[in-house]
């Protein structure tokens, strides 16, 4: 095998296969990245794949001599980002698994292994492709990702629900403490995409990385069956193994009506809660909102005993009646980093009902919080 590209190229591609090579393998290839170097279409195949979780990634190159080893994902990548920015060349002996890295900053060896150990990827090739646009994706993720679980013991709720609507994909989150909705209609879809599965965050983590480096103007594909998802970016791929279990049934939790409703400049509330998240950080990062509908405001305060206490007033739009409702700050600023929109509004009942916070523009959110019960 020999091949010649751009430092910056390898590096890129070795930093995104990477992410889906587990830091702690059940056998020693799978330490490692797969390398396939194609003389026909000049270009370099690398994949990482964790038994769960797998990317694959194409790029073109310079190929004088095609092959296919694995190398160890660390320590190749390692080198190769600290390398000058310029053509590096990698070239290995006919059957040899050693490879020699070239640059103008001297020669590096790194032993692989064999590729014929390597798990090849999941296919996924049952129905037809289902096509999003990049925009729409992105979006959905960027809203719900945030809200996932991170209890291994509750694993359905450690991933990303996609329901398909008619002409609409959902995107919901939850961990038990709040919840996320994210509706996106997808304008450059030509058919209805039928989904109903649970995905992991960990992998859409990823794929919300890989689209925000993707330029292409075409759809991402979508391949489903029993247990795997594929999403195809063109010269990037991502497959996972879709989550078992019944997503619980999170349409009932959203009230249907609300007896008080607060608009408020999205900045500016951002702002004062991260000053106040500072004293609330010394008591269970518990905050709480008072609603002033005789003087169209609201109070964010905290009492952290025997630390201090604070106090902000934000002018605000109040219906309904006066209010103390607690929550914790952090869930708050999650949800409101996730919108895009100058305002949001506060929608809620009572002081131990959820609130619900939208964002008041065309991205439709919806973000459900269990309010903290207030002692004394």
């Amino acid at each position: 095998m020999k091949f010649i590209c751009p430092q910056n190229e390898l590096s890129a591609q070795l930093s995104s296969v990477s992410r889906a090579v587990s830091s702690r393998p059940s056998r020693p290839v799978l330490a490692n990245i797969l390398v396939k170097a194609d003389i026909e279409s000049q270009s370099v195949t690398l994949v990482g794949f964790d038994e769960v979780l797998g990317i694959e990634s194409r790029f073109s190159a310079q190929v004088e001599e095609p092959g296919t080893l694995t190398l160890p994902s660390k320590l190749w990548g390692d080198i190769v980002s600290r390398l000058a920015n310029e053509d590096i060349t990698l070239e290995s002996e006919g059957d040899s698994t050693t490879v020699t890295l070239t640059s103008s900053s001297g020669r590096y060896e790194v032993r692989g292994l064999s590729a014929e150990d390597y798990p090849s990827l999941p296919t996924v090739e049952e129905g037809e492709a289902i096509s999003l646009s990049a925009d729409a994706l992105l979006s959905g993720l960027r809203g719900s990702l945030f809200a996932t679980s991170g209890d291994e013991t509750k694993q359905v709720l450690t991933g990303v629900h996609l329901l398909s609507e008619t002409d609409a994909l959902e995107f919901a989150a939850t961990d038990g403490h709040r919840l996320a909705v994210v509706q996106t209609t997808d304008e450059s879809a030509t058919d209805t995409p039928v989904m109903d599965v649970t995905v992991p965050a960990k992998a859409l983590r990823e794929l919300e990385r890989m689209i925000q480096g993707y330029t292409s103007n075409e759809p991402v594909a979508l391949r489903l069956d029993e247990t795997q998802v594929l999403f195809d970016l063109g010269a990037q791929r991502l497959t996972t193994r879709l989550l078992e279990g019944q997503y619980p049934n999170y349409r009932q939790l959203l009230p249907k009506q609300f007896a008080r409703q607060v608009t408020v400049d999205r900045k500016g509330l951002m702002s004062s809660l991260e000053r106040i998240a500072v004293l609330a950080s010394q008591k269970n990062d518990i905050i709480k909102i008072t609603l002033n509908p005789g003087d169209q405001s609201i109070a964010l305060s905290v009492e952290a005993q025997e630390v201090g206490s604070g106090r902000e007033e934000l002018p605000a739009q109040v219906s309904g009646d006066e209010l103390d409702i607690a929550f914790n700050v952090r869930y708050l600023l999650d949800g409101l980093k996730a919108f895009d929109t100058t305002e949001v509004q506060m929608q809620c009942n009572a002081a131990t009902s959820p609130a619900v916070f939208v964002p008041l523009g065309e991205t439709k959110i919806t973000y459900l919080v269990m309010p903290v019960q207030i002692r004394g």
